[in-house]
């Protein structure tokens, strides 16, 4: 990619980010706080999410659902414009391979896209490789968002809580990464994958249909399959992230620590919340990734 591509992709990635970051922060927000918590959930899903959300406009009021958001824009906005920007590059350099590159059976969705296309391999190890990359460039800030959500630190400046996670040393800034990647590869991997494929199949047997439209479907689609396929390793992420006690320190321990706590049902604690975030971010977001591209390049 050239420069003026690449600040093409920059910035459709960070308008992409900022959409979904103000639009479904109370989502996120919710999440976190039922994952942060030891004691068993014996309630239903919905009571329990409304309870949270009860307490949360007793306490602190309406506002209290963007609880977090200016971490969230800090980590999210360079984020997806870091990850939709080496994506695209990674898939432009595979796309010159010949096992990586895709063979086309359709010709009609060339119009509805710009993005390089490559073979369901292809887009598995680009998508995986370019998540865990940005998470790994970016994980003291997810560790930042994730503790500006939950009440368990009062934290009152982003430049102030940055700077206590930095004086605590290297491990409290990795804090929570490998579970990370655990959670970000597979996800990102497959969702590139059904995404692609929803999307080249939904243009061939709807060629009249809006590229918008196309592009949040497939989106969508793809975020609710591969959500609940990672979601323990978002339990495990925030656990880490979120709780200074140091049952939570490692992975391993962290593992045991929900499994003794809650069982099974413990590594799904807040999925629903996660696959309606989900699936409304991956809608917005590729669609004005690919349609901010589709604009500025035709």
């Amino acid at each position: 990619m050239n420069s003026a591509a690449v600040g093409q992709h920059l910035l459709s990635g960070a308008l992409s980010g900022f959409a979904g970051a103000i639009l479904l922060q109370p989502l996120d927000l919710l999440k976190t706080r039922i994952q942060q918590g030891d004691s068993a959930l014996n309630a239903r899903n919905t009571i329990i999410i409304w309870c949270t959300t009860k307490d949360i406009l007793r306490n602190e009021g309406m506002k209290g659902l963007w609880t977090g958001t200016s971490a969230t824009l800090v980590r999210n906005v360079p984020g997806v414009a870091l990850y939709f920007t080496s994506l695209t590059y990674l898939r432009s350099i595979m796309a010159k391979s010949p096992y990586f590159s895709a063979h086309q059976r359709h010709s009609r969705n060339s119009s509805k896209t710009v993005l390089p296309k490559l073979s369901s391999q292809g887009n598995l190890i680009s998508g995986a490789t370019a998540r865990v990359g940005v998470g790994l460039i970016l994980n003291p800030l997810s560790i930042l968002k994730a503790r500006f959500e939950s009440e368990l630190h009062a934290y009152h400046s982003l430049s102030g809580s940055l700077l206590s996670i930095t004086r605590m040393g290297p491990s409290e800034l990795m804090r929570g990464f490998i579970a990370s990647s655990l959670r970000d590869a597979p996800y990102a991997g497959l969702f590139v994958v059904i995404y692609e494929s929803i999307k080249r199949e939904t243009t061939y047997f709807v060629p009249t249909a809006y590229a918008a439209g196309i592009h949040s479907f497939s989106a969508a689609s793809a975020g609710a399959i591969a959500t609940m396929a990672t979601h323990p390793f978002d339990v495990i992420k925030t656990k880490m992230q979120v709780r200074s006690e140091d049952r939570y320190r490692g992975f391993t321990t962290t593992v045991m620590r929900i499994f003794k706590q809650r069982g099974a049902a413990g590594f799904f604690d807040g999925a629903s919340l996660r696959m309606s975030r989900k699936i409304f971010s991956s809608a917005i977001g590729w669609a004005v990734f690919e349609g901010m591209l589709l604009f500025m390049q035709t």
